[in-house]
C-alpha cells in the first residue's frame, strides 16, 4: 500500500474535480486519469503550448524549459504553467482556462443515408423444424436462406435444441465471415427487429448511427470526442504513446471504445432497442484508427517502410473481443486500409461518392487531421496522403483551436480599416479560431495587402499589424471582444505553418495529375468529404491555394464520407466487396519518399501557387 506522504491531492477549478496521485507526477497525466479532457496536439511533448494550466496554489517544479517558448515572462510570473512540463510536488490547486479545455465539438454527423439495394452482412431467419440435434454436420435450417452452410458454436446448437419445439425460433446469420456463421439464437419470431451500428472512428471525433438492418431506416446519429484526444492530437502522437506507455495500446483502445459505447448506450435508449439487438457493426477509420480500434499493434506504422506491410483486406473483430456493447458475437468490420496514412476512411469516401463507377476523371480530397487525396475513375484510382490537416483544424496555430463553441469560422477584413469581421461558433465571444476561420483570415489578409504572395505579414499598412514574440502579427480581435482577455491574433508563425500546409496539399494534388499527365480542364468532378468540405470557402481556399482551379469540375461536398461508407458496407455486402476491391487496386503514392514531390511543393509555397494551376491569377 502507498504511504500517504508519497500523495499529493490536485484540485481542477472551475470542474470541481479532486484526483490523488503520486507526487512528482506529471499533471498532464493527472488530469487524464480525472477524466479531464485538456487540449494536448502534441501529446505531452511540450511542442504545442496548448495545455495551459494556472498554479494557483501549491509546488511543481518544471521538468524542462519548453513552456518558455510559449508563455512569456509575465506570464509565469502570474502562474502560467504547461500541464505536460510541470511535476506536482505538493497538495495542490490548478485552473483550468477555458481555452485549454476540450468541449462542445462542432461536428460534422453526416448527410442523408442511402442504400441501392439492400443486402446486410447481418439477417435473422426462422429456424425450420426439420433441424434435429443429430444432424451430421450439424445443421441449422433456416427458412428462405438458400446459401453456404453457416457454422454454428456448441453454445448456440445446445441452446437451440433446449427451447420449447413448438415455439418459433429465430436465428441471426452472419456472412462478414467465409463460411457465414449463426452468432444468436432466440425464442420467438423477431426477424423484424434486427439492427447494426455505422461508425466513423475519426482522429479527434467520433460519429456513429444506428440502422434498422430489415430496411435500411437510420434510427439515430450521435457524435463525441474521441477519449484518445488528451493522449495527443496527430496520428504519430498515438503511436508513440502506445509504443513508450505501459499499456498504452490497451489505455488507447479502450479510450476509443468507451467513446463508441457512450454514443452507441445513447443511440439505443433513444431508438428503444436493447444493445444484443445490434447484430452488426461497420467502422471507417484512418490506419491506426483502425488498429487502435481493433486492439492491433501500432508500432510497425512508426516507420516509414510501413506502407507494404499495411494489409489491404479489412480488420475484422467480435463485439466481445474489443469490449463493445452490441450483441457480444456481433461481427465488427473496419473498412480496408490502403497504406501507412491512407485508411480505411478514405476508401469509404471513395465508396461514398461513387467516383470508383464514374468514367468521369473525378478528385476526392478529405482533409480531416491527415490530409487524403484520391484521383480517378472507374478504371484507375491513385492516391496520396499529406501531413497538412492539422494547420486547418486549428493546430499548430497560436490561438488555433477546433471547431467548437468560441471557435471563430469565418472572418472578412474591411478593405478600408483592415479591421476583421467575424463569426464565433455558438454567437458568444471568440477563444480562438478553427479551421475555416483561420483559411478565411489568411485569403482576407491577402486581399487586402496585409499577407504577400510568400505568406509574409505586411508591416505599415494597419496599426493592427505589430511585432510580437512570433515576429509580426495582425490583431484579428482586441482583447476587450474576447472570452480570453487577450488579443486573438495571427502570428508569422502561425503563417509559416499555414503555408507549409497549403504547400503540401497543393503540391500533394500536383504530383498526382503530373504522374498521369493531366491537366485542370480534365478533372470533371471535385469531391470534398468532411468538415473541411462542409464548412470551409471554397473560394478562399482556392484563393489562398490551397486547392487548384478546376474550370470543368462540378464540387460535390459529400459530407462525412467515412461515416456515408461505413452506412452503405452496414447494409451492402456488394459494397464490401466494392470497398475490398477499391483498397486492393488503388496505387499509393508515398511524397515522404517521391523526387516529384519536393519540385512540386516548391511551386505551390507561394500564393495561389503555379500558373498552370491558377490561371486566372495569372
Amino acid at each position: 500500500m502507498q504511504e500517504t506522504k508519497d500523495l499529493v491531492k490536485i484540485f481542477f477549478d472551475p470542474m470541481n474535480k479532486e484526483v490523488t496521485v503520486k507526487r512528482g507526477s506529471v499533471l498532464l497525466n493527472a488530469m487524464r486519469d480525472a477524466g479531464i479532457q485538456i487540449e494536448s496536439i502534441c501529446g505531452g511533448k511540450g511542442e504545442c503550448g496548448k495545455c495551459k494550466v494556472l498554479l494557483v496554489k501549491g509546488e511543481a517544479s518544471y521538468s524542462s524549459s519548453k513552456h518558455e517558448n510559449f508563455l512569456s515572462k509575465e506570464e509565469i510570473s502570474e502562474g502560467n504553467r504547461l500541464a505536460c512540463q510541470i511535476r506536482v510536488l505538493t497538495d495542490s490547486e490548478f485552473a483550468v482556462p477555458v481555452e485549454s479545455l476540450v468541449a462542445n465539438p462542432k461536428i460534422l454527423v453526416g448527410t442523408k443515408m442511402s442504400i441501392e439495394r439492400l443486402d446486410p452482412a447481418s439477417k435473422k431467419y426462422l429456424v425450420l423444424p426439420s433441424s434435429t440435434r443429430d444432424d451430421k454436420p450439424r445443421l441449422i435450417r433456416l427458412e428462405g436462406y438458400s446459401g453456404p452452410t453457416p457454422e454454428v458454436s456448441d453454445e448456440i446448437f445446445n441452446r437451440l435444441f433446449s427451447m420449447e419445439p413448438e415455439q418459433a425460433i429465430t436465428a441471426t446469420l452472419s456472412r462478414t465471415n467465409t463460411p457465414p456463421e449463426i452468432i444468436n439464437i432466440e425464442p420467438n419470431d423477431r426477424t423484424n427487429s434486427n439492427y447494426g451500428l455505422a461508425i466513423d472512428v475519426g482522429t479527434t471525433t467520433i460519429v456513429a448511427l444506428l440502422a434498422d438492418l430489415t430496411n435500411g431506416q437510420v434510427l439515430g446519429q450521435a457524435s463525441t470526442l474521441n477519449r484518445q484526444v488528451t493522449y495527443g492530437e496527430t496520428l504519430l502522437t498515438r503511436i508513440a504513446f502506445s509504443r513508450k506507455t505501459k499499456d498504452g495500446l490497451q489505455r488507447l483502445q479502450q479510450a476509443a471504445v468507451q467513446s463508441i459505447n457512450d454514443l452507441l448506450e445513447k443511440l439505443a435508449l433513444n431508438a428503444g432497442i436493447k444493445n444484443e439487438e445490434i447484430t452488426s457493426v461497420s467502422a471507417g477509420g484512418n490506419t491506426v484508427m483502425n488498429h487502435l480500434l481493433a486492439g492491433s499493434d501500432v508500432d510497425y506504422l512508426w516507420f516509414v517502410d510501413a506502407n507494404d506491410k499495411v494489409s489491404r483486406h479489412p480488420i475484422i473483430r467480435k463485439a466481445k473481443d474489443i469490449g463493445l456493447h452490441a450483441n457480444s458475437e456481433a461481427y465488427v468490420y473496419c473498412l480496408p486500409n490502403v497504406s501507412r496514412f491512407l485508411g480505411g476512411d478514405a476508401t469509404g469516401d471513395v465508396i461514398a461518392s461513387g467516383m470508383h463507377g464514374s468514367d468521369e476523371t473525378s478528385l476526392l480530397v478529405d482533409m480531416g487531421t491527415n490530409g487524403e487525396i484520391i484521383l480517378g475513375n472507374k478504371n484507375w484510382l491513385v492516391s496520396c496522403s499529406v501531413a497538412s490537416g492539422p494547420a486547418f483544424e486549428g493546430a499548430g496555430v497560436r490561438f488555433g483551436m477546433r471547431g467548437m463553441r468560441g471557435g471563430i469560422e469565418h472572418v472578412r477584413i474591411n478593405r478600408e480599416s483592415f479591421k476583421a469581421e467575424y463569426s464565433v461558433i455558438g454567437n458568444v465571444l471568440p477563444k480562438g479560431i478553427c479551421g475555416s476561420g483561420i483559411i478565411d483570415a489568411a485569403a482576407e489578409m491577402f486581399s487586402v495587402g496585409v499577407l504577400d504572395f510568400r505568406g509574409k505579414i505586411v508591416e505599415g499598412r494597419t496599426p493592427l499589424v505589430r511585432k510580437g514574440r512570433d515576429g509580426l502579427e495582425y490583431v484579428l480581435v482586441p482583447e476587450e471582444k474576447t472570452a480570453v482577455s487577450r488579443d486573438i491574433v495571427i502570428t508569422q508563425r502561425d503563417m509559416d505553418y499555414i503555408m507549409d500546409s497549403k504547400g503540401a496539399t497543393c503540391g500533394g494534388i500536383m504530383v498526382l495529375m503530373k504522374k498521369f499527365k493531366l491537366s485542370i480542364y480534365d478533372v470533371k468532378n471535385l469531391y470534398l468529404a468532411g468538415a473541411f468540405g462542409a464548412y470551409t470557402n471554397l473560394g478562399n481556399a482556392t484563393k489562398l491555394g490551397i486547392f487548384p482551379e478546376f474550370p470543368n469540375a462540378k464540387v460535390h461536398p459529400i459530407g462525412n464520407g467515412s461515416l456515408s461508407g461505413a452506412y452503405k458496407t452496414l447494409l451492402s455486402m456488394t459494397k464490401r466487396d466494392e470497398a475490398k476491391a477499391v483498397a486492393l487496386n488503388m496505387l499509393y503514392i508515398d511524397l515522404l519518399v517521391d523526387v516529384m514531390f519536393a519540385e512540386t511543393y516548391s511551386d505551390s509555397i507561394y500564393i495561389p501557387g503555379p500558373k498552370e494551376l491558377f490561371p486566372s491569377s495569372a
